[in-house]
């Protein structure tokens, strides 16, 4: 049985990861187009969609366990 604490946990780990991931992203992206290099782009834009998948994943795990 999923408990409420569980579901805290979901959300502060998915928080918590997909900001580490997606900030990195962004940030070295960024770095890269100001200093000139257009390839910077390709960590840029996907760097939001990719920060929600550890939360998917977290939520898939807790799922099976129901």
């Amino acid at each position: 049985m999923i408990q409420r604490s569980d579901i805290i946990w979901l959300g502060v780990a998915s928080g918590v990861i997909g900001s580490l991931v997606g900030g990195m992203m962004l940030g070295i992206g960024l770095d890269l187009l100001v200093s000139g290099e257009p390839h910077g782009w390709l960590l840029l834009l996907p760097g939001a969609p990719v920060s929600a998948i550890p939360g998917w994943l977290l939520a898939r795990r807790l799922a099976r366990q129901m």
